[in-house]
């Protein structure tokens, strides 16, 4: 594949980093991913935005220029000769002298990544997908909220763990915060619906603060469903009408089935998707221009 490296598109095996780049040494670094539709990048201010207020906390100088970057996306669709693809836009610290920093990064690395979406799978948002509980609690954000970071360790010993789960082939992992509340899933943020109510954990559990969830958030009030974040237990899930999970690349993905680290399975709702949920469905459909 080619990948942009510094605004230069080349050969995947020809792109390096410093053995000092802080984010190679440290995990200083940010990323973000999302799609496109018809060529154009989903929320991708929303992504920006995001990633500029992570660089300023992490003292990185420096701020992403839009234009420029939709510029690049669209050539790496054209080198890559793809209509629609997954993206990763990465910002790692930069070469500094061994030993934790005094000042600002000021020569961060900007790398793009492309690969090709997923196929499709008509199943899972037809029929829902498995949720699995895991054991491993979700850590607590090394700053004052949780940043994209390249510190993903928590994420891939959560999914190593679920992976142990025979019975859990296809599901997404579910981790709770210490204090026992629903966090998020290994790759995307949770929401349920109770008596015609939206409800998603708080940000005060730690959470990413999910640029898709931000969007169902708008999307579930446009809707005049009545919208809760909160403090939520597993037993909330076992009780929720409907249960489903977001992220930017798998969009809205309904849950029909809960299981426990014990093997114990719980159906929610009817089985199948919900009225609420398919609504949502159906209105990020729209907002992305593509058909559900």
């Amino acid at each position: 594949m080619k990948i942009s490296m510094n605004g230069t598109i080349c050969d995947e095996k020809e792109a390096v980093v410093s053995v000092y780049d802080h984010g190679f040494l440290y995990g200083l670094g940010l990323f973000e991913t999302f799609r496109t539709y018809r060529g154009q990048p989903f929320l991708l201010p929303e992504h920006l935005a995001r990633l500029r207020d992570g660089c300023r906390e992490l003292g990185i100088d420096f701020v992403p220029d839009e234009r420029r970057v939709r510029e690049l996306l669209s050539l790496l669709l054209q080198e890559n000769d793809l209509p629609n693809a997954y993206f990763r836009y990465s910002i790692s610290a930069g070469v500094e002298a061994l030993g934790l920093p005094a000042g600002n990064y000021q020569l961060a690395s900007e790398i793009i990544y492309i690969k090709a979406l997923p196929p499709s799978d008509d199943a899972a948002y037809t029929n829902g997908k498995p949720l699995q509980l895991l054991k491993l609690p979700r850590n607590t954000p090394e700053g004052s909220s949780r940043l994209k970071s390249f510190h993903y360790m928590n994420n891939i010993l959560a999914k190593r763990e679920l992976q142990s789960y025979a019975w859990a082939a296809g599901s997404e992992g579910l981790m709770l915060s210490k204090e026992g509340h629903i966090a998020e899933g290994i790759v995307s943020n949770l929401f349920f619906f109770k008596n015609g109510t939206c409800c998603t954990p708080s940000l005060n559990t730690g959470i990413l603060p999910g640029i898709t969830r931000s969007f169902i958030l708008k999307l579930a009030q446009r809707s005049q469903f009545a919208v809760k974040e909160g403090l939520y237990r597993w037993e909330d899930l076992l009780a929720a009408d409907e249960i489903f999970y977001v992220n930017s690349i798998q969009e809205i993905v309904p849950v029909r089935q809960l299981f426990t680290p014990d093997g114990r399975s719980y159906q929610v709702g009817q089985g199948l998707p919900g009225d609420c949920t398919r609504s949502l469905m159906r209105l990020y459909k729209e907002s992305t221009g593509s058909e559900l």
